[in-house]
């Protein structure tokens, strides 16, 4: 799967804040991404991420 630093990923399950849209701000064998909505960020395995991402927006 291809995710890069920029794209606006699509996750199955919601934030909290309501948001399901997250930044990928860092890529490689960690993601670290950013909620779209109220700004948490995370950091998420390869595996884990590919697993629940719904779909990529390209910037």
């Amino acid at each position: 799967m291809e995710i890069h630093v920029g794209d606006i990923v699509k996750l199955k399950k919601g934030h909290p804040c309501g948001s399901f849209e997250w930044e990928v701000l860092r890529e490689g064998a960690d993601f670290r991404i950013k909620c779209t909505g109220c700004g948490h960020q995370i950091m998420l395995s390869r595996k884990n991420l590919e697993k629940s991402v719904k779909s990529i927006k390209k910037p």
